[in-house]
Order: structure tokens, then C-alpha cells, then sequence
């Protein structure tokens, strides 16, 4: 748009949001399991619901709890979020933590365009989560 300055330069993601069908068996999952930070927890009473803010390095995971959510559409895939992926050092120190805490991981691979290895695992509600070299 020449002449016109634009406000809208995005640097980053903010955060992720994510509803859960179960508060507090997620609460365990994300925060005891996979070591994330609390920033905030809040029950909101005009929405029945929760919302619990977690860091991951400069971005924040929110986690909402609802009362009922829909079920989430697993095959075919629906449009829209189709998994969450984090960084890690190792691929396979980080699925020997998960295997030790009960969590299953799906077998490593590489990844066809990075070269790097990856992995899958699943949230208590079913929602992918990748692992990534």
C-alpha cells in the first residue's frame, strides 16, 4: 500500500489457545507432565469455565476449560488447527521423559523437508502434539 504507513507487521505468535473437555486431568497434563509455567489461572463465572495461561519461551499456551466442549473431529481431518509442534533439543531424550511419565509417542521420524527428527503424541483430549528437532 504505497503511501500508507501499516501497523500490522507481525513479529511472533502470541499464543495458542486450546479447550479442554477436562480441566484439571489437563492442568496435570501440561503443567506436571510436560513442565509448563503457570502465568495465570482464573475461573470465570459469567462462562462457567476456566482459563489457564502457560509460558512456553516467548509464547504463552492458554488453556480453557469448558463444560462440554464438542468432541474434536479426528479422521478426516476438519479445517483449522491441525496439531501444536514444539521445539526440542532431542527428540529422543524428550520421548524417553514422556514414555517414563505413561505418555505414548508414536515412533520417531525424519522429517521429509528439514532433515530433522520429529515425533507425535497426544493431549489427554486426543489433540496432536509434535515434537521437532
Amino acid at each position: 500500500m504505497k503511501g500508507i504507513k501499516s501497523y500490522m507487521k507481525l513479529t511472533a505468535i502470541h499464543h495458542v489457545a486450546i479447550i479442554v473437555s477436562n480441566y484439571q486431568v489437563s492442568r496435570t497434563f501440561y503443567v506436571d507432565k510436560l513442565g509448563f509455567s503457570v502465568i495465570r489461572e482464573n475461573y470465570r463465572p459469567e462462562r462457567n469455565d476456566w482459563k489457564l495461561d502457560l509460558a512456553c519461551g516467548d509464547t504463552e499456551l492458554e488453556i480453557f476449560g469448558e463444560p462440554n466442549p464438542p468432541k474434536r473431529v479426528n479422521r478426516p481431518e476438519a479445517c483449522g488447527l491441525r496439531h501444536l509442534a514444539f521445539r526440542v533439543i532431542s527428540v529422543e531424550e524428550a520421548v524417553k521423559e514422556l514414555e517414563a511419565l505413561g505418555i505414548a509417542c508414536e515412533p520417531i521420524r525424519t522429517d521429509d523437508f528439514t532433515g530433522r527428527k520429529m515425533t507425535f503424541f497426544s493431549d489427554p483430549d486426543g489433540l496432536p502434539l509434535e515434537l521437532h528437532e
